[in-house]
This record gives C-alpha cells, structure tokens and sequence, in this order.
C-alpha cells in the first residue's frame, strides 16, 4: 500500500465502541499471547531444571573422584 492505509479495516465504530465480533478475536489473541507466555516460562524453568541437574551431577562425580 504506498499510501500507508491498512490493509485490515479498523475495529471499531465510527463512534468509537468496538462491536461485539471484535470482542471475540480480542479475546482470542489475548489467550494466544498468555499462552506465548506461558510457554516461555515453561522453557525457561526446563533450562534451570537441566542446569540444575547437571551441577548436582558434577558435584557428585567430584566427590566420587575425590573419596578416599
């Protein structure tokens, strides 16, 4: 578009109250985003828990190797 207008029509009415379809994909992309961010806690707490594991295992093989 080279003159910059979008190529969605706005949502709203021109007295500036959504109409009640709008309501629905609103709502729908708010869910789609928390659950984006969900998904990335999820991630990061699997990325800690790996990381955990491995210091523990580390440790342990230290003090295996170390035992007298």
């Amino acid at each position: 578009m080279p003159d910059g207008t979008p190529i969605e029509a706005p949502t709203e009415a021109p007295d500036g109250t959504s109409d009640e379809t709008s309501n629905a994909p609103s709502a729908e992309r708010r869910h789609l985003a928390a659950e984006k961010k969900n998904q990335r806690y999820v991630w990061w707490y699997l990325a800690y828990f790996l990381f955990g594991i491995h210091i523990v295992a580390f440790v342990m093989i230290y003090a295996i190797s170390h035992a007298k």
